[in-house]
Order: structure tokens, then sequence, then C-alpha cells
């Protein structure tokens, strides 16, 4: 019962459609939704219009500025106009054919001016063109344009596989800038620390010599005061001497062989005073 349109002089019509009916196969009138009586057998429905919306989706290849071959998915989503029934009827025998023609037209004409990377940011771009274009074209047959959408637009296999590629190397090139800049940045550190390490290192040397310098004057003048008649070179001599054998006991260790002569010492103490005295004369010249 459901699919009941009618019989001879009543005839109904579903909701959201709209009948032609004709008069000994010329046009008289548009029924709407609900029961009508024709004059039957003279008058018949030719044929019922469905007002819903309707989707249509267009597949369309073309190519880019830049010569890539795209495969671009348009949606048309369209209806017909109840007032305009008869141009929808009469005037237009294949819709879709139409709106498809339409879509090629403006895709192969508006894709081939941009770039790849330009067609992917200017969907709405592509989109709002195929609309303009239909909705100025259809309105004369009777349809009207809701929306147009551009719901894909695919570059060749290999297209995708070299962008893929072309961004991993990009990047792969960030991620190497970051890290010799990441490296510039802990070798500065390490020779700022080192440098640091050293000045740090030459204030304790320093620090050492000077407290070895005070203590050996301490011990001078306090060996001086305690034995009579010891003159303060007498102590130095004694500290060379002792120096020296604390010395050759290190070198010993080493296996390693060197001249040996009791004259040794005071041979060092001429060449450290005359070395001193040089450089005082120096300094005073």
């Amino acid at each position: 019962m459901s699919d009941w349109n009618g019989c001879f002089c009543l005839q109904c019509i579903r909701e959201k459609e709209v009948g032609v009916v004709e008069d000994l196969g010329q046009f008289k009138r548009l029924i709407g939704e609900g029961p009508s009586c024709i004059c039957w057998p003279l008058q018949t429905v030719a044929g019922r219009l469905s007002l819903r919306v309707k989707q249509l989706d267009v597949i369309c290849e073309t190519k880019t500025k830049d010569n890539v071959f795209v495969q671009v998915g348009v949606a048309v989503q369209y209806r017909v106009v109840t007032e305009s029934a008869y141009d929808a009827w009469y005037r237009l025998t294949n819709p879709t054919s139409q709106i498809q023609a339409y879509v090629f037209d403006v895709i192969r004409s508006t894709v081939p001016r941009l770039e790849l990377d330009a067609a992917f940011e200017s969907k709405d771009d592509i989109a709002r063109a195929v609309f303009e274009q239909l909705q100025n074209v259809m309105k004369d047959y009777g349809y009207s344009i809701v929306n147009t959408l551009v719901t894909d637009l695919a570059p060749d296999s290999k297209v995708k596989a070299s962008m893929n590629e072309i961004n991993a190397a990009r990047r792969l090139k960030e991620a190497a800038s970051h890290q010799a800049e990441a490296e510039k940045v802990r070798q500065v550190k390490a020779a700022e620390a080192e440098a640091e390490a050293r000045y740090l290192s030459g204030l304790g040397v320093a620090r050492q010599r000077k407290a070895i310098v005070e203590g050996l004057k301490s011990s001078v003048s306090e060996f001086s005061e305690e034995v009579t008649g010891a003159s303060p070179k007498d102590v130095m001599d004694i500290l060379l001497l002792s120096q020296y054998f604390d010395t050759l006991s290190v070198v010993g260790a080493n296996s390693l062989i060197l001249e040996h002569d009791p004259a040794t010492v005071a041979n060092l103490q001429g060449q450290v005073g005359a070395s001193f005295m040089t450089k005082k004369v120096d300094l005073l010249s």
C-alpha cells in the first residue's frame, strides 16, 4: 500500500514530490503532495519529480601548473525548484550529465592555474568557483545548487611518495641543524668549563707556591734564630739538599738513570742565583 500512486482519475503524489500532468501529450499543470483528480484517460501523470536534495559525486582528472596530474573529487548537492519544475522536466533530459560537464569545465580551467601546494590550500576557492558556475547555469533548467564541496584532491602515488620524501628530508635537515647547534653549545660550555678549571687550578698553584714560600721564609727565620752562627744562606743550602734528595727518590722510582754529583746542589744554587741576578739587572736597566 505504501507504493500506491493512484489509479485512473485519482492520483497520489508523495511528500516532497511534484507531479507533471499532461493532456494528450501536452503539459497541463503541476500537482503537489496528496491526492489529486485528473480527467483520465485524457490526462495522465507524465512524471514525478523529487524535491529532495540530491548529491552527485564527480571525479575529475586534471593537472596543476607545475605539471602534476591530480584526481579532484567534487560533491554537488542540488534539488529541483518547485516553481520551475516545468523546466526541470521538459528542458533537461539528464541533469547529472549536465552538472558533471560543468564541473569538469570549471575544474579544468581553475586547477591548471595553481601549483600543487596552492591547489591544496585553495580547495574552498575551487568549490566556490564550481558553485557559482553551476548556480548561474542550472537555475535556467529549474535546478538549485545547494552546495559544492571539494572532497578529495589526490596526486599520483609516485608524487605522494616524493612529497613525503621531501618532507622527511626537510625534517632531517632541521633535526641535523638542531643537533649541530646543540653540539656547538656543548662544546662552548665545555671550553668555558675547561677555561674556568684552568683558572681555578692556576689560582690553586699560585696559592700553593705562596704558602711554600711563606713556609720556607718562616723556617729560615726560625732556624737562624735557634742556631747560633747559622746564616739564612746555610739554611737554604740545607733545604736545597733536602729537596734534591727527595727529587732523586721520586726519579729513581721510574727507573731513570741520571748523573749524580755531590756538587750538583751547589751548582743548582749558583745557577738559580745567577738567574735571579740577571733578571734583576734587566729590570733595573
